[in-house]
């Protein structure tokens, strides 16, 4: 009986050991749940235009300055944090920024004149959270993935809409029932408290824990930390830039950051209040375009490993483009029905432009796409910083966001069109 169970065991092949999930999803997870911590200050900046504007008296223009301050060296720090985590190591980096971010937020509360506005939030939360961009992201996807990469840039992605999603409703709530000040606090702690599981639970890369990376056939070694940082970013711009590609991915993640960023992020509250419509209100629309982002940015992962990048790209913009021109006519007192479908929409399609953008950086730049990228979204800041300046100026000397809301729409029209004229890079 053994002999004939030996003999059909054989026959069968060797027996295998249940198939385990690969680390590298759980690397993943670790870096969701850190961008959910870091994007817990992004959304604070849209609630506290009246606050400050009230206590202190500074204009709307002041304010946006220091969030066009923020978002700037945001996508500023973006490629140099990039090369940093080649040569220390994504864990150091990410707990030091987010320590950073910490101590940004936390010490607004003394602040009484603008140019410590400019400081705390402008300057230290700038540079924290522009060490946890995406340029984050695609190193973690980079290192730890072969496939699906496109799909875990979209969750990773998917994950600062989350950290919207979670914190913007309590944010909005602390704001009204008990002052700014409370809410940057929380802020400050909830940056501070991503740090532990980070240092002991985000591995820099697979050969660390004896793995390939997922979907690899082979074993990829761990490279050895490249000195020269802030040289090696330059060096790889200086490359780049050398290319008409790189001037149009830059140039339309530009209007990118404009549009959301810059423009609905920062202002859409603000504009909100003017027609009337109560502040939680209007920070319970921006939560819900947290939501509807989450799907979207995951779809468009899926979408990317299937289609084209540069189409997907230019729907993106064009239908955003087209749902910004219907904006004026939509905000009211109460939240209505087609302000809802806005709502859904531009959820939608928020941050669905960074798996195909960064599937093009990967296609046409290599084994520089994340420091590429890092450059990429240093424009998608500058856009965003620009726009959050202008916006709170036009509101000052216009009166309304009308004219922002219109040249925002033609601008997402021209990234259209930018994004088309890519150039296709042939297989070998």
């Amino acid at each position: 009986m053994t002999q004939i169970s030996s003999e059909a065991a054989a026959v069968r092949g060797p027996v295998r050991p249940p198939r385990r999930v690969h680390r590298a999803w759980f690397v993943a997870a670790v870096a969701f749940v850190t961008i959910i911590g870091a994007a817990a200050f992004r959304s604070l900046p849209g609630l506290l235009f009246d606050p400050l504007h009230e206590e202190f008296g500074w204009s709307r223009g002041t304010i946006g300055a220091a969030v066009s301050v923020n978002l700037a060296l945001y996508g500023l720090t973006a490629p140099f944090a990039a090369a940093l985590m080649d040569r220390f190591g994504v864990r150091r980096v990410v707990a030091v920024a987010l320590t950073v971010i910490a101590v940004g937020s936390g010490i607004t509360v003394w602040m009484t004149e603008p140019w410590q506005l400019l400081l705390c939030w402008g300057v230290l939360v700038g540079l924290g959270s522009g060490s946890m961009a995406l340029a984050f992201a695609a190193t973690v996807t980079n290192r730890w993935f072969t496939e699906r990469r496109g799909l875990v840039t979209g969750i990773l992605t998917a994950a600062s809409a989350s950290g919207q999603l979670i914190f913007l409703p309590l944010l909005s709530w602390i704001v009204e029932e008990h002052d700014w000040r409370p809410a940057a606090v929380t802020v400050s702690l909830a940056a501070l408290a991503v740090v532990p599981f980070v240092w002991l639970l985000l591995h820099d890369h697979p050969d660390d824990v004896g793995l390939r990376p997922y979907g690899a056939t082979a074993h990829v070694p761990k490279p050895a930390p490249v000195t020269g940082a802030a040289r090696r970013a330059l060096r790889v711009l200086a490359t780049a830039s050398r290319t008409g590609t790189f001037w149009l991915l830059a140039g339309s993640f530009a209007i990118c950051g404009a549009s959301t960023n810059g423009l609905i992020q920062t202002h859409f509250i603000p504009a909100a209040h003017d027609h009337g419509m109560p502040v939680p209100a209007a920070a319970s629309l921006l939560a819900v375009i947290g939501i509807f982002d989450i799907i979207g940015t995951i779809a468009s992962g899926w979408f990317t490993d299937r289609f084209e990048a540069r189409r997907l790209l230019a729907v993106y913009y064009a239908l955003r483009g087209i749902s910004l021109l219907f904006l004026p006519i939509l905000l009211a007192p109460d939240v209505n029905p087609p302000m809802i479908f806005f709502i859904v929409f531009y959820g939608l399609d928020w941050v669905a432009t960074v798996p195909p953008t960064l599937a093009l950086c990967r296609e046409h730049y290599g084994d520089d796409s994340a420091i590429v990228f890092g450059w990429v979204l240093a424009s998608h800041q500058l856009g965003a910083a620009l726009v959050a300046g202008l916006g709170g100026l036009a509101r000052d000397v216009f009166g309304s966001y009308n004219v922002v809301w219109y040249a925002s729409g033609a601008l997402c029209a021209a990234a259209a069109l930018m994004v088309l004229v890519i150039r296709r890079v042939r297989p070998l």
